[in-house]
Formats: structure tokens, C-alpha cells, sequence
């Protein structure tokens, strides 16, 4: 009934569609699931089964209906009809059987679970192990027999391929060393004798073998660099020069003996004109060439710069700037900890830095604009915030090694007007270093700071008030008071900034500072030793180091300071004379450059003592840094010291030497008198007295051998002491008569 009504309404119109009433296909299958429900209530089986009897029937009566539909295409639409027949045949051949087939399909999709797993392990690994034992029997081993031959081979004539031949070995030989295998390889090396003797092989003859392959001539100019991609057999060779340098590199990495480093990075060398071929493995190249340029020895810093130094010159356009990025954040990164062993790799990463940043000023301003920028932030930080953490953020060694560095670099290009504008902010940046936290405990990082100024004054000309900052620091230390605490051991500025409070109370601390006060300054005055205005220039520091010799106390402090302001002396009293013998006037700037260029071309007294100094003071910096001063090489005269019992047996013996009589019993006599009249007179035991006075005495030879700045007044008064003492033991020695009758003695006596 559903499907004549299904078939009624179809033929229906609009109109009459809404004028016969709303009959849906729904309430039909409504009707006929309720009986189906209605029988199925006795099991459950049945109604699983009827369940999918339902959905079978439906499928059925679906795949029918369609076909109803297309019967009726054929008459509605015959041209349709005839199109779908040319065109797509499988359409119109519709079967009821596809719905099952369909089912099915959709069945298959899924994954059923096996009723039994079965464990294949080891049968794959012994698969595994069989498929690499095959492939190692197909590699050739490399023995030392076959690196003899194409020794041999290619001294006589270097062929492609040959090279590629060596080229494979070597790159086998290279994996070895992280415990790798590719399967292309060839070759397979398993000896470390073999591997010696190949790597050996190609550090020694790849590079001249090369150039007869690919018939390289050299150029008349040796700045100029022969370009290997300029030879018509580059293409031919080009994947292999590749492969060999992709290892060549790698085996770099993996090294970690220096002597070994070291003959690499030479035969690196001869192969940068074929890293500037390939940029992707020039790359990778320069990555490990500034890693050991900041972490390697001596020698192997010296061999990476010298390959960075030849690619930025060839090919500066390309790699100069990324270079110079890389340098400075492994200059950054390395000299974070600062000791007498890493001090002189820092100074030699700042000088090979400034040979880089000399090639291309114009590249140097940017990234001298941008660090010296990024030196004023932290510093800005550290001031406005006031914090623990921004205060860490400019105290520190990076933060001192970068002032350093920039003062070198715009000290050692001068002149130069692209560098110029950067002299004054850097001065900034400096002098608000010194000011943020001026105390006693980063005197130090000031003297550093003083040091960079002076630098970068003496390197560009350029005047900077850098006396103030050392002046002030004899405000701040009070050198008259005694050290609490006595050490041997002097404090080493060069690699501290911040003292504890245990050494702002030493005797180190006052000595080295005022050593380091004297260089500076000298260092300072010697800079300006030939200005015109030297005499006004050193007015305020005569005055403020006659003012410290008044009310200094200290005899080794003075002394020294006393011999600065001489020669500070002695050179303003020579300029004054000059200058009175010129005839021309302050505001001709011209003329009075020319007078200054010629008054230190013929030197000041100041010049000529600076220089003796100098010499004398690199010598005591280069023993201190490399460590080969020993107080045993040095043939002092050996101090002993006498115990402090035999000391006062010695003083008991020269005691009883003043009362020497004819008889044992007047000494005794004497003895007892004296003993006795001083108890009389209230006195105290005179032999207490002389011992305590001796072992006083011995105390104060202890201290004058560790404290040589004692008062000239304290050792005056100790010596007037001593010479009381001994008038009094020889007056009480001559004394007028004997008194032993007066004495009582008991029967035990």
C-alpha cells in the first residue's frame, strides 16, 4: 500500500500534492516496525535476527526502488537515457548483488585481531644480522697494502677516478670514528693502523693531487686566490671534492688531540680555495672553525683564524657579516670566566677580532652601533631599576670584556671617520660602569674601567678625565689603618672584580692597590707627557698626592707616591720651560698640534722613565701569567727562625751573665738580693720581666718580617724601651752591698 501511495504521489503535481493532505514514507516504515516489535518481545535472539533481517530487506528494498527508477528514466527521459548508455553502461546494469558486495567491502576495511600472536624477534634480528654480514663481505676492507698503491698511483698520475676511490675509503674511515656505516660505502676500515695511515695519506697528498687533476696554475700575484671552479674539469670532480670535504670537516669535529687538530686545520688551510666553491659546506666549515678559534689551544686558534681571516678576505661580500656575528657571541660566550690561565686566550681572541673587524669599517660601525647600543641598555637597566639582577647584568667579566674590546677596536683603527662617532658613547657607557656601584669592594672592576678609558684616550687622541676615578680612590681606603689580617699571598686585580670582605681587611689588598694606582696614573700622565697643558692638566692630582703624603703614615705607600709626584714634577717643570720659549698663541690649534708632535718626538723626562718601567713591568706581567717564577730559582739567603724555648734560654743565660761573682754562693747572694729588694720596692720578678720583654721582642721581629709598613714612631719608642731596660740592669747589677744575712733560711735549705 505504501508503494502504490509512494508511486501516487510521484505522479502528482504541486497542486495536487498540496491539496490531497502531508503523507510521508515515514509513517509507513513506523507502521511496519511496531508489529515487528510487537513479535520480537519473547527473545533476545529473535530480535537480533529480525534486527538484521530488517536491515537486509531494507538494503534490498533500496537497491529495487533504484532500479524502479531507472525503468522509469527510460520513458520520462530517453535522451538522458541514451547518454548514460554511451557513456557509463555500468550504471544503468544495476544488480541487487552490489549491496551485498558493498557490505562486504566495508567489512574487509576493518582489522580483526589474530586468535594466536606469534613472537618473530629473533628471527628478525638474526635477519638483520645476516642482511650486514652480507653487506659487510660486499665492502672492500682497506688494508695498508692498498693505501701504498694508490699512494704511489696518485704521486704519479691523479685520475678521477682514483680520487674517488680515495675519496670513499676516506669517508669510511671518517664514520668510523662516531661508530657509523652507511650501506653505500664501498670500503670498510676497521684497523686503527689503517685509519692512521689513510687519514695521514690524504692530509699529505690530496691537496697536490688535486691541482695536477684539475690542472691549476698559480698566479703571478699571491693575494690573488686560484678559484678550482675556473678549471674545465671541476664538474666532472665536483660531487667528489664535495664528499672529501663533507668528511674532512666531520673528522674535525670528532678530534680532541691538539697535535692532531693541528694537522688537519693545516691541510684545512690548503683547502679553503675549494670551500669557497661549495657554499654549503663552506658553511659547516667556518661553524667548526670558530669553535676552535674560541676553545681550542694556542696553536689551533692560531691555524682557524688564519682560515677565517682567508675566506672573509676572498669572499667578504658573502661572509664577513655572518662571521663577525659568530665571532663576537663566541668571544661573549668564552669569556665569561676570566683566570691567570684563560686571561691571555681572551686578549688573543680580542686582538685576532680587531684584525677581523679592520677589514670593512662600514661593517664595523653597524655592529659597533649595535653592541655598544646593547652595553648602554643593560647599563640604563642596571641604573633606573636598581635591583640585584641588573646589577649582576653590567658586573661582570662579559660586560668588562666587550668595553674592552671596543675600546680596542676604535683605539686601533684610528683614524677613521665611520668609527669616530662611537668614541663618546662608549666613554659613557665606561664612566657610568664606574659610578653605579663606587665602593670600596669594586675597586677592581674601576681599575679595569680606568684601564679601557686610558686605551681608548691614548688610541684616538681623544682627551678623557680619567684622573678623578683614581684620585677618588684615596678618599675611599683609609691606608693609615692597620690590616686586621697578615697574608704572604698578593691579590691578583687582573682577574678579580669584587673583593670580599676578608681582603678589604688584608695587607695584600692596600699593596696592590697602591701598585696599581702608581701604574695607572703613570700610564695616564705618560699619555698626555707632551700635551701643552700638561701643567694644568696634573694641578689637582700634585695637590690631592702632597695632601696623601701629609697625612699618610706608611712609609711604603709614600715612597712610592712620593716618586710619582716627582717625575710628575719633573716633567710639568719641563713643559713650562718649552712653552716659554714659543712664540705663538693658544688659539693657533694648528701650531700648537705641530709643537706637541715635536716635543714628544724629542721626549719628556716623563717619556724616558715610562719607557724603563714599561720593560721592567711586562717582564714581571709575562713570569706572573706563565707561571715560571718560583721562589726556589731564586737564590735568596735562607731566614731561620729561632724557637721561642731556645730563645729564652739564650735570654736567661745572658741574664745571669750580668751577676757573675768568684763564688757560687755570692752569685746566689746577689740573686737573692736583687730578688729580694725588688719585692721590698713593690717590683715584680725581674727574670718574669726579662723573659716577657724578650718574648715581646720576638713577637715584634715576627710581626716587622710580615708587616714592613709599621710606624717609624712605634719601632722608635720600642727602641728607647730596649735601652731603658739595659741601664737598669746594670744599675741594679753594681748595686751597693749584700743582704743575704737578712734572709732567713729553713733547715731543708
Amino acid at each position: 500500500m505504501a508503494d502504490s501511495l509512494k508511486r501516487k504521489l510521484e505522479d502528482l503535481s504541486v497542486d495536487e500534492f498540496l491539496a490531497s493532505g502531508f503523507v510521508s514514507d515515514a509513517d509507513g516504515d513506523s507502521e511496519e516496525e511496531v508489529p515487528v516489535l510487537q513479535n520480537g518481545e519473547s527473545k533476545k535472539s529473535t530480535i537480533s535476527n529480525s534486527a538484521a533481517q530488517d536491515k537486509a530487506e531494507k538494503k534490498a528494498g533500496q537497491a529495487s526502488q533504484h532500479k524502479e527508477q531507472l525503468s522509469r528514466l527510460k520513458s520520462k527521459d530517453p535522451e538522458f537515457y541514451k547518454f548514460l548508455e554511451e557513456n557509463d553502461r555500468t550504471l544503468l546494469n544495476f544488480d541487487d548483488t552490489d549491496s551485498s558486495d558493498d557490505e562486504d567491502d566495508e567489512d574487509s576495511k576493518y582489522h580483526i585481531l589474530p586468535s594466536h600472536l606469534e613472537d618473530a624477534s629473533s628471527d628478525e634480528e638474526a635477519e638483520k644480522s645476516a642482511k650486514q654480514s652480507q653487506k659487510s663481505a660486499g665492502a672492500i676492507k682497506v688494508t695498508e697494502k692498498m693505501i701504498d698503491e694508490w699512494r704511489m698511483a696518485i704521486r704519479k698520475e691523479p685520475t678521477p677516478r682514483l680520487f674517488r676511490e680515495v675519496t670513499q675509503a676516506f669517508r669510511a674511515a671518517v664514520l668510523t670514528t662516531k661508530g657509523e656505516r652507511e650501506d653505500s660505502c664501498r670500503f670498510l676500515v676497521e684497523d686503527s693502523s689503517v685509519f692512521n695511515a689513510l687519514v695521514i695519506f690524504c692530509i699529505r697528498e690530496v691537496s697536490v693531487a688535486l691541482q695536477k687533476m684539475l690542472k691549476l696554475k698559480a698566479e703571478k700575484n699571491q693575494k690573488k686566490l686560484v678559484l678550482p671552479s675556473s678549471s674545465s674539469k671541476w664538474q666532472k670532480n665536483q660531487m667528489d671534492i664535495k664528499t672529501y670535504l663533507n668528511g674532512l670537516v666531520q673528522l674535525l669535529s670528532c678530534l680532541s688531540e691538539a697535535s692532531v687538530i693541528v694537522a688537519v686545520l693545516r691541510h684545512a688551510n690548503q683547502m679553503v680555495p675549494y670551500f669557497l666553491c661549495l657554499p654549503k659546506q663552506c658553511r659547516v666549515f667556518l661553524k667548526q672553525l670558530i669553535k676552535q678559534w674560541s676553545t681550542g689551544e694556542e696553536t689551533v686558534r692560531v691555524l682557524s683564524f688564519l682560515a677565517l681571516s682567508k675566506i672573509c678576505r676572498h669572499k667578504q661580500d658573502l661572509y664577513l657579516n655572518p662571521i663577525l656575528k659568530q665571532m663576537y657571541i663566541a668571544y661573549v660566550k668564552n669569556c665569561k670566566f676570566t683566570s691567570p690561565s684563560t686571561l691571555p686566550m681572551i686578549n688573543f681572541m680580542q686582538r685576532t677580532l680587531v684584525e677581523m673587524y679592520a677589514i670593512d669599517t662600514q661593517v664595523t660601525y653597524q655592529h659597533g652601533f649595535v653592541y655598544i647600543r646593547q652595553l648602554a641598555v643593560h647599563l640604563r637597566n642596571a641604573m633606573t631599576m636598581k635591583k640585584k639582577e641588573t646589577y649582576q647584568a653590567v658586573y661582570n667579566w662579559q660586560f668588562v670584556h666587550c668595553l674592552y674590546l671596543w675600546c680596542r677596536v676604535l683605539s686601533t683603527l684610528h683614524p677613521s671617520e665611520v668609527l669616530g662617532p662611537l668614541i663618546y658613547p662608549l666613554c659613557q657607557v665606561i664612566i657610568g660602569c664606574i659610578k653605579l656601584v663606587p665602593t670600596c669592594r669594586y675597586l677592581p672592576l674601576r681599575l679595569h674601567c680606568v684601564r679601557a678609558l686610558i686605551l681608548l684616550s691614548d688610541g684616538t687622541k681623544t682627551f678623557v678625565p680619567v684622573l678623578p676615578f683614581l684620585l677618588e680612590v684615596f678618599l675611599l681606603v683609609d691606608f693609615n689603618k692597620k690590616p686586621g689580617r697578615l697574608t704572604t699571598k698578593p691579590i691578583n686585580f687582573a682577574v678579580i672584580l669584587k673583593l670580599s670582605n676578608v681582603n678589604l681587611q688584608e695587607k695584600a689588598f692596600k699593596d696592590g692597590l697602591i701598585e696599581q694606582l702608581y701604574d695607572l696614573s703613570l700610564e695616564y700622565f705618560h699619555c698626555q707627557a707632551s700635551s701643552i697643558g700638561f701643567p694644568e692638566l696634573v694641578l689637582p692630582t700634585v695637590i690631592q698626592l702632597k695632601a696623601f703624603l701629609k697625612e699618610c703614615k706608611v712609609a711604603n705607600y709614600c715612597k712610592q707616591i712620593r716618586q710619582l709626584l716627582e717625575k710628575v714634577q719633573e716633567n710639568s717643570a719641563h713643559i713650562t720651560a718649552l712653552r716659554q720659549k714659543a712664540a705663538f698663541g693658544v688659539s693657533d690649534s694648528a701650531v700648537v698640534v705641530q709643537w706637541e708632535r715635536q716635543v714628544a718626538g724629542e721626549g719628556t723626562p716623563l717619556t724616558r722613565y715610562y719607557s724603563q718601567w714599561k720593560k721592567l713591568r711586562e717582564r714581571e706581567i709575562q713570569l706572573e701569567i706563565s707561571g715560571k717564577e718560583r721562589m726556589e730559582d731564586l737564590d735568596l739567603p735562607e731566614i731561620k727562625r729561632k724557637k721561642l724555648q731556645e730563645s729564652k734560654q739564650k735570654d736567661k743565660k745572658e741574664f745571669k751573665d750580668l751577676f757573675e761573682s768568684d763564688s757560687d754562693s755570692d752569685g746566689d747572694g746577689v740573686g737573692l738580693k736583687v730578688k729580694d729588694k725588688l719585692k721590698k720596692e713593690g717590683g715584680s720578678d725581674l727574670s718574669t720581666e726579662e723573659e716577657s720583654d724578650m718574648e715581646e721582642g720576638s713577637e715584634d721581629e715576627d710581626l716587622s718580617d710580615d708587616d714592613d709598613d709599621d710606624d717609624s714612631c712605634d719601632e722608635a719608642e720600642d727602641t728607647r724601651q730596649q735601652a731603658v731596660c739595659k741601664v737598669d740592669l746594670k744599675e741594679l747589677a753594681a748595686g751597693d752591698e749584700d743582704m743575704v744575712e737578712d734572709l732567713e733560711l729553713s733547715d731543708q735549705d
